[in-house]
């Protein structure tokens, strides 16, 4: 009791001091260590081999480990499109084309693009950062909104759809022997119903928040836009599309890595088609690895957090209680792996827990696993986007430069909501049909 009590005081203090703006290096540490204390685990390694130092920091230093090339390259990805103008002058093409009315979709669209071709949904930020602000800023629409729409392009509607290349759709396969098209008519069916609604919703929040007065807001550290000549808007879309096939075409043989690959040939691609515009590469690098930094430095602390949960007496308890419910037992798949990817913060990781507990005892029980696969998926990208999600925290913290407080509650509505809702809708359509 004693455990489960810290546990969720642990939880529940991290996204009270991640939605005040604490600074994560000294708030996740400190709700690790009240789950740790409240769960009878040994401090220091010298006491004992399983300790809260060595869980903390084994979580925090293999997201490190695990992502530290992709942030990097992803980072100065951005910063190069940003410093040669090839964000800007996409934008300004498609506000042309377009209209301003259509911003957001030019946003929505490029971030579902990259995602569903293979690009890893925290480098997606990173990529499509400078030309969101670009558009947000013509069409003059509230700058808290990026994030939002950020996140709705890219962990909705595309992260855990049928035939989707991110990880949140390959985990399942391991467990199920299903393929990543596992369910496709019904995950079409709520891949259809997520972007519609959600989008729907997003738009109706932005001109809400234009009738009540809100703007652009320009900023001191905004990208100065100088005047002079700006690159074609072709040679700001070829190094998004080097991205993206090298990141489709690798997939398979590299796995994770084709997007070190990809990011890189990214890069290149920038500086080669572009080297007359920059403005100033040596501080485009500097900002943009010092970005790279403080992005994943912040998501590998609440990474840590998650590290530690999973080693205490509550969240193994949890897990038990969770994947033993009783009922419909695609009902409770998704309960068990919603649940657990909240408290842990991570779809992945919900997935990672849940599946060798459940997958083995449902398909002995007769439960179609395809129909499982595309409940896991779904319901694993509903609850991680609490505000302690390391997604969550690089988008509004290190990539926008938003606050929790002002960013948070509009990214919410289309990253839990909307997703709990698709949940529900393909619950409905498996039970049903």
């Amino acid at each position: 009791m004693l455990s489960m009590i810290g546990l969720l005081s642990g939880l529940i203090l991290l996204i009270i001091l991640t939605l005040r703006g604490v600074n994560l290096f000294i708030a996740a540490p400190i709700c690790a260590l009240l789950v740790a204390l409240s769960s009878d685990m040994a401090i220091f390694p010298v006491t004992a081999d399983s300790n809260f130092i060595n869980a903390y920091m084994d979580g925090f230093a293999g997201f490190l480990s695990a992502w530290f090339f992709m942030f990097l390259l992803g980072s100065l990805f951005g910063k190069f499109m940003e410093d040669t103008g090839a964000a800007d002058s996409v934008a300004s093409y498609i506000v042309g084309k377009l209209g301003m009315k259509h911003a957001v979709l030019a946003v929505v669209i490029a971030c579902a693009v990259l995602t569903y071709g293979g690009v890893s949904v925290f480098i997606v930020a990173f990529s499509v950062y400078p030309m969101a602000l670009s558009l947000f800023k013509d069409a003059n629409l509230p700058r808290r909104f990026i994030p939002a729409t950020l996140a709705f392009g890219s962990v909705t509607f595309t992260m855990t759809s049928a035939g989707s290349p991110e990880i949140q759709n390959w985990i399942p396969v391991k467990y199920l022997g299903t393929s990543p098209y596992a369910a496709w008519e019904v995950s079409l069916v709520v891949a259809i119903f997520m972007a519609t609604v959600g989008y729907f919703w997003l738009n109706k929040m932005i001109k809400k928040a234009q009738a009540n007065g809100e703007c652009f807001a320009a900023r001191d550290d905004d990208p100065v836009i100088i005047k002079r000549e700006r690159p074609h808007p072709i040679t700001g879309i070829i190094p998004l599309l080097v991205v993206l096939l090298l990141s489709f075409t690798l997939h398979d043989v590299l796995q994770q890595t084709a997007l070190i690959v990809a990011l890189l040939g990214g890069v290149l691609s920038i500086v080669v088609i572009n080297y007359k515009y920059f403005h100033n590469m040596a501080n485009a690098i500097n900002v943009g690895t010092t970005g790279a930094l403080v992005a994943i430095g912040n998501t590998a602390a609440v990474v840590g957090f998650g590290a530690v949960a999973k080693v205490s007496p509550a969240f193994i308890a949890a897990v038990d209680t969770m994947t033993h419910m009783p009922g419909n037992e695609l009902v409770g798949a998704a309960v068990a792996v919603s649940v657990i990817a909240g408290l842990t913060g991570s779809a992945s990781g919900g997935q990672a827990i849940a599946l060798p507990l459940v997958a083995p005892q449902y398909v002995e029980m007769g439960v179609n696993p395809e129909q499982l696969h595309r409940v896991v998926a779904i319901s694993s990208g509903a609850l991680d986007s609490l505000p302690h999600n390391g997604y969550v925290v690089t988008t509004i913290r290190a990539i926008c430069k938003e606050t929790h407080q002002r960013a948070y509650w509009p990214l919410a509505a289309l990253t839990v909501v909307i997703p709990l809702v698709g949940v529900a809708l393909a619950l409905g359509l498996f039970i049903t049909f």
